[in-house]
Parts: C-alpha cells; structure tokens; sequence
C-alpha cells in the first residue's frame, strides 16, 4: 500500500498545486493532510476547497486552530499586516478548519502483521510542539506508546527526516516528518510531501522495511513570491519563500 502525506501549505497555492500534480502521477492508494492550509499567503480558500473537493482526510494545525482567534469584517481586510492571512478566509472554510480533527489513528493489517500509525500535526500532546530529528529519543518512544503506534508522522518543524529508533525488545519504530508543502524550511526551496510503503514484505523487526520517499517538487516561485508582494503581509514572508525558511 502506497499512502501520501502532506503537510503545511499555508495557503502558497502554486506549491499546492505543483505537490497535487505529482502526487496525481504517483497514484497513491490514500492521501492524508496533517494541518495548517492557512497562514503566511493569500490563498486560503484555493487550498481549502481543494483539499475538500477531494475529500482529503485532514488535520486541524496551529494556524488552523488561530483562525479560531480571528474575527473579520470588510474593514479589517485592510492594513492587518500578518493576520491579514487569516481575515481572508471565508467562513464556511472557517467552519470547516474549526471541526478539523487534532489526530487520527490508523491501522493497515498484512498478512499477520499490523501496522498501527498516528498523525498529528505538532506531536500527539501538543499541536504545536517541535518533533525534530534530533529530539530525546526516550520522549519520543514515550509519545508512541503513548499513541499505541509503530509510526508517528508530523508536520510543523517544515523539516523533513525519517528517524528509525530501536526498542528494548528490538521493535524498530519510525519517526517521519514531511517537510512543507508551501513553506520549506530545510534551505531547499521545492515544496515537499511522502509516500510511505508498506506491503507484506515490512516489518516491525527490520529496520528497513518500510519504505519512505520524500518527493521535492519544483513550482513557480516568483509567481508566488510576486502575489505576496503584492498582497498587505509582511515582505518578510516573501524572503522566507525565496531563501527555504
């Protein structure tokens, strides 16, 4: 079973839609969206509608929960500066992001082996806490169990890793992270997302068996980059896009 996942978009839509055409040509079984649709560009409801008309399973992220926070008339579209982001989006997608789920727990079974996986956006405790790569890797067995999961995926960090840490009984567990879709942070400036493949041949007891790819995808980054500049945010955001963080 090929299974993508995809995480922070923040409303950069060119990214969004380069990462869809990709992951169209990958033919994935199911794809799932851990958070924040929103923040940092000017196209929110593109994203949002999208993600709905495909009837993705998808994750409430801390920009999505700030929404929450945000009120908007028509006046407050102008001179907002950061949160004019937020004040862009209508409410029936403001609906939508505040019944998102904060985690989803699946579980795909083969042969005699299941392979029970969590999805959060931050970490299974907090939306938004930092799993990184180099996170203690006791707290990080500690989330899992806590979790009843063999594999954690998150997003957030916009830092994307495969981590594989050994138990006590020698059962590997798997950390991933997926990097960002619209807004990568690693200094790479394509958008990322994964296919995880697990099939009849993985296992918990070896280390390698199951396969992550971490797809790059190029798009148009100037055009991006141009609509915030031309947008009431922060110009800063646009240097964040040209520069990976």
């Amino acid at each position: 079973m090929k299974i993508a996942f995809f995480s922070d978009i923040h409303a950069n839509l060119h990214a969004f839609k380069a990462m869809l055409e990709d992951l169209d040509s990958q033919r994935p079984d199911t794809a799932y969206c851990l958070g924040d649709l929103v923040g940092y560009h000017i196209y929110p409801n593109e994203v949002i509608e999208e993600i709905r008309r495909r009837g993705i399973a998808t994750l409430k992220g801390n920009h999505d929960e700030k929404v929450e926070s945000i009120t908007t008339t028509p006046e407050s579209l102008i001179g907002k500066g950061s949160n004019y982001a937020y004040h862009l989006i209508s409410e029936g997608n403001r609906k939508y992001l505040k019944e998102l789920p904060t985690l989803i727990n699946l579980a795909f079974t083969f042969g005699k082996v299941t392979f029970k996986i969590a999805l959060a956006h931050g970490s299974t405790r907090r939306i938004n806490e930092y799993i990184l790569i180099d996170t203690d890797e006791n707290y990080v067995l500690e989330l899992l169990d806590e979790a009843d999961a063999d594999i954690l995926i998150v997003g957030h960090s916009h830092k994307p890793y495969h981590r594989i840490m050994e138990t006590t009984r020698g059962v590997f567990k798997h950390v991933i992270n997926l990097g960002s879709v619209g807004k990568p942070k690693d200094g790479d400036l394509r958008g990322c997302y994964a296919l995880l493949t697990i099939d009849n041949n993985s296992s918990l007891l070896l280390r390698n068996s199951i396969n992550v790819e971490f797809r790059r995808v190029n798009y148009d980054l100037e055009a991006s980059v141009k609509a915030i500049e031309a947008s009431p945010l922060p110009a800063e955001f646009a240097e964040a896009l040209r520069l990976g963080r």
